[in-house]
C-alpha cells in the first residue's frame, strides 16, 4: 500500500472527564453556592446601629463549612476515575 493512498483518520477528541465527574462537580458547585448564599446579609440598614445577627450560627459555622465541603467535593471530582 502506498502512503499516498492511506487516509489518515483525524484523532478522536475525548473529554477530559467522564459524565460522573461532571455530575460530582455540579454537586460541589451547588454546595459552594449554597454556602455563599447563607453567608450573605446580616448587615444593618443604619450604620450607627450594630446588628448582632452577623454573628449567628448560620454565618459563622454552617456557611463556611458548606463552602469547604463543596471545595472538597470538587477535588474529589477531579481525582475520581471510573473503574
Amino acid at each position: 500500500m502506498n502512503k499516498k493512498n492511506k487516509k489518515l483518520d483525524p484523532p478522536k477528541k475525548a473529554f477530559l472527564f467522564s459524565k460522573s465527574n461532571y455530575l460530582i462537580m455540579a454537586i460541589g458547585i451547588v454546595f459552594i453556592a449554597l454556602g455563599f448564599i447563607l453567608m450573605a446579609g446580616g448587615g444593618s440598614d443604619d450604620p450607627n446601629v450594630f446588628n448582632e445577627e452577623i454573628y449567628n450560627f448560620r454565618r459563622i459555622r454552617l456557611a463556611p463549612t458548606l463552602v469547604l465541603i463543596g471545595f472538597a467535593i470538587e477535588v474529589f471530582a477531579i481525582l475520581y476515575k471510573e473503574k
